[in-house]
């Protein structure tokens, strides 16, 4: 019986954190240097994605916009994560990458400021959305992909290769909005 009990409270106190969404008590400014309340999400399918300017990949964003204009009326948004982290692909700064991104692909899908997304200096929400993932490596290129449902768990990871309008990115997405 002191071993049951001993679970159930064990269950109690763990239970919250183990259950912990990627919103949760997490903080990260927008573009605009505007605290951005990731709480806000909750209820909402969100992808996130580290963006670059300069990138290969950077024609996705065309494609990321479609997303998020195509489902954002059902609770779904995209945010991007602009970084520096992969060959210098980002060299704007603040509101230029916000002009650079609605000015040649028309995005207006909400982004954060230029943030470190690998290594040990990089942010916090990264880390966490990492780990919660399911794979800890680092993320490998810009455009990596984090899908997360309205309860803020991570559904599933996408390497950058994965482009916005892949059948099983869009219909995972479909199935979480």
């Amino acid at each position: 019986m002191k071993k049951l009990i001993l679970i159930f409270t064990s269950f109690l106190i763990w239970s919250p954190t183990m259950n912990a969404g990627v919103f949760d008590n997490q903080k990260i400014n927008s573009i605009d240097g505007e605290n951005m309340d990731l709480s806000t999400y909750k209820g909402k399918t969100v992808l996130f994605v580290n963006i670059a300017t300069k990138c290969g990949y950077t024609p996705q964003l065309k494609g990321l916009e479609e997303l998020y204009q195509n489902h954002k009326e059902k609770s779904f948004v995209v945010v991007g994560l602009p970084s520096n982290d992969f060959g210098g692909q980002t060299p704007e700064v603040g509101k230029d990458v916000k002009k650079f991104c609605a000015l040649n692909y028309g995005v207006t899908f909400p982004l954060t400021e230029k943030i470190v997304v690998k290594g040990d200096k990089k942010h916090p929400f990264v880390a966490n959305m990492i780990k919660a993932s399911g794979d800890n490596s680092e993320i490998g290129w810009n455009f990596e992909k984090f899908l997360v449902d309205k309860k803020g768990q991570v559904v599933q990871r996408f390497k950058s290769s994965v482009k916005p309008d892949d059948k099983k990115l869009v219909d995972l997405i479909k199935k979480n909005i």
